[in-house]
């Protein structure tokens, strides 16, 4: 399949799943190869909500590639859109200086508006509650290399599972698998939406709800943890969600020694564990996971522009 717009996950198939995934792990290999892969080319990253990971990932990832970046970010108070222009309209104008945008936005469904009037290659960095879909890549690389395998899998998806872009995404990846197992875990007034449960079903995806985080650790295989957003709920749920779900000292030894913990970042308090334990033990495997979205977001890069080199 050939894409020029990577707005959601679902616009994906194994075989184009895979083939990023194999050359992510050729770029991981031999990065001095493709040092000018994207020369010439100009990355745009338009961030309309804060971001550390996902915004210096792609600009290093194109900057490892030879190309050049262009960026904004703090879009929402610092460019045209607090004169009111549309994510369209400035979709338009940028895809004249720049041959990919990454933006990020606080509307869910806006990046996919920007990819219908776009000339250059739209991406989706995060849009709201919707979707973050490079971030699901990423994660599926992080199970794939971790495990040697993305399929017969069992998955916890705990914490803030009502606004988690990056729960949503992954569920979509996870539905185009065999064998996948999939245990939700949440308060009850942040549950996983009923179009994700919808969409499971259709694809003949097993999955569960539970609210004892304990009761499932020993018989999973990827705990994916998500922190409670604050930012997207009122006080009174976020208070009644804080601290719910926690690994911890007290209950990492629950979890197999040859199962890993996930989190898309930034991790606070549902994961306390000590410096020493995150650097030694494999288990944790949160930090390989966000740099290994570098290699993904470069194969990404390289793929939609066009530029791959001949092996």
């Amino acid at each position: 399949m050939e894409l020029k717009h990577f707005y959601e996950a679902q616009q994906l198939n194994q075989e184009y799943i895979f083939s990023l995934f194999k050359l992510a792990d050729e770029i991981r290999l031999a990065p001095e190869r493709y040092q000018e892969a994207l020369k010439g080319k100009v990355l745009a990253t338009l961030f309309y909500e804060p971001s550390t990971r996902t915004r210096l990932s792609f600009e290093t990832a194109m900057l490892k590639l030879g190309g050049s970046v262009i960026s904004t970010e703090n879009a929402k108070e610092f460019s045209s859109a607090i004169k009111g222009e549309s994510i369209e309209d400035t979709a338009r104008v940028v895809s004249g200086y720049a041959d990919a945008i990454v933006i990020r936005h606080y509307e869910e469904g806006s990046v996919k508006k920007a990819a219908k009037v776009s000339t250059s290659s739209i991406i989706n960095a995060g849009d709201g509650k919707g979707q973050h879909p490079t971030q699901a890549l990423l994660d599926l690389y992080t199970i794939y290399r971790e495990l040697g395998r993305v399929e017969s899998i069992k998955i916890a998806m705990v914490g803030d599972l009502s606004s988690g872009r990056t729960v949503r995404s992954l569920c979509y990846l996870l539905g185009k698998f065999k064998n996948i197992e999939v245990i939700f875990v949440s308060p009850e007034h942040l549950k996983i939406g009923d179009d994700i449960k919808s969409y499971l079903k259709r694809h003949n995806i097993n999955f569960r709800e539970e609210d004892d985080l304990n009761k499932i650790l020993p018989e999973i295989d990827i705990v994916y943890m998500t922190r409670v957003q604050k930012e997207r709920m009122s006080i009174e749920d976020y208070e009644k969600a804080r601290g719910k779900f926690i690994i911890n000292e007290n209950n990492l030894n629950m979890i197999r020694t040859d199962a890993r913990i996930m989190h898309p970042l930034p991790h606070v308090e549902e994961i306390v564990l000590p410096i020493e334990t995150e650097q030694k033990d494999k288990r944790a495997a949160y930090f390989r996971q966000s740099e290994n979205g570098l290699w993904i977001r470069m194969a990404l890069l390289l793929n939609l522009l066009k530029k791959v080199q001949d092996n």
